[in-house]
């Protein structure tokens, strides 16, 4: 899979994914591991590597537009939704004259994520979707996938949508073109549910978690693609023309007092026998505090590595007129793996196997 066929996405572990995909398959062989439930799937990343790599994936995510990349990326069979099927819907689609309506004015005019000329081919292929495909859940997630991964190539953002670039990026000049997803073969889960009850209905052998690590809300920060998907006109506010209920839909997750008791809720109710989670040192935890609330579950191993930030991170910071403001603090941080297990004899294994691994370095934290 081409790295470029995922939508931008603050967090992505496009580069972490060889590691995290190397750990959870090292868990795999010791101990047979195979169904994985991702808690939150945002753009599907990890869950589509992990599904390509052979292993029987739920993706959940609370997030509308979350919800549909993992109908498409996970859950369907590129065997029933061939390229052969689809190409031809994606041509009638590309066909279809531009059209000006909500979405144009919105974020195009009074906001400026995308060149007019693009918006309202934008527009025109989502009535279609919505017209003629929404009789087969699995083909509209398809084609409303296709849709963001296109629109997503022809933005002017630095990656999120909190704000837009003052004058136009490049790459906004470019003409948007409906490619086929990157569609696996076999079968998988897409669930759209707070992470908190939606845990308490799976029975995995692994669960990865990737809880968003600070105040900003993913929602907020996708908030074009969120109305994209359901297509609702909502009403929206501020330059950034966000919906207006960024506003109500909070995660306890995106509060520095909530998230602590947020994480062991979520760890108690889980039923697996692993856990991984991804975390860095931007977010209300240093990696100490995240060792202790993990030890009341298991055992713990922890990988550590540098990174560099996000796109938007090192391009700049933008206010929300999409003026450049402020100085970039840092361009690299921690990265943090840590492997959970409830079977001493597969925590000793990991101790004993880390060095074929790809982290730099393993701390074992003893429960005792």
């Amino acid at each position: 899979m081409a790295g470029g066929q995922m939508i931008k996405y603050i967090g992505s572990k496009r580069a972490l994914l060889p590691w995290i995909i190397e750990v959870i398959s090292l868990l795999r062989q010791l101990d047979g591991s195979y169904r994985v439930a991702d808690l939150f799937s945002g753009s599907a990343r990890v869950a589509h590597a992990l599904k390509k790599h052979g292993f029987w994936v739920a993706a959940n995510d609370i997030n509308t537009y979350a919800f549909v990349l993992a109908k498409a990326l996970v859950e369907a069979n590129a065997r029933v939704y061939t390229k052969e099927k689809l190409k031809p819907i994606l041509a009638d689609l590309m066909a279809l004259p531009p059209k000006k309506g909500w979405f144009t004015h919105t974020y195009c005019e009074e906001a400026r994520y995308f060149q007019p000329k693009n918006g309202q081919r934008i527009e025109a292929i989502r009535e279609a979707i919505e017209e003629r495909y929404s009789e087969d859940p699995t083909l509209k997630a398809i084609l409303l996938t296709s849709l963001m991964l296109a629109a997503d190539k022809v933005d002017s953002t630095t990656g999120v949508q909190m704000a837009y670039l003052k004058s136009w990026a490049p790459r906004s000049y470019n003409d948007l073109q409906l490619e086929y997803p990157p569609l696996l073969p076999g079968e998988g889960l897409a669930i759209q549910g707070d992470a908190l009850k939606v845990v308490e209905e799976l029975s995995v052998d692994l669960v990865y978690l990737d809880p968003p690590y600070n105040q900003h809300s993913y929602l907020g920060n996708y908030h074009v693609w969120e109305t994209l998907v359901l297509w609702d006109n909502p009403e929206t506010y501020g330059i950034a023309r966000k919906r207006i209920d960024v506003k109500e839909r909070k995660s306890p997750f995106n509060s520095r007092k909530e998230a602590k008791a947020a994480m062991k809720e979520l760890l108690r109710k889980i039923k697996a026998r692993h856990v991984v989670l991804s975390f860095n040192n931007e977010g209300f935890f240093t990696s100490e505090e995240i060792e202790e609330i993990l030890k009341e579950w298991g055992y713990v191993v922890r990988f550590s590595r540098p990174h560099k930030r996000y796109v938007g991170a090192l391009i700049g910071i933008y206010n929300p007129k999409g003026e450049k403001v402020g100085k970039v603090s840092h361009t690299r941080n921690e990265e943090y793996l840590f492997v959970v297990t409830q079977y001493r004899g597969v925590y000793e294994e990991l101790l004993d196997r880390v060095a074929i691994t790809s982290a730099r370095k393993a701390v074992a934290v003893p429960l005792f």
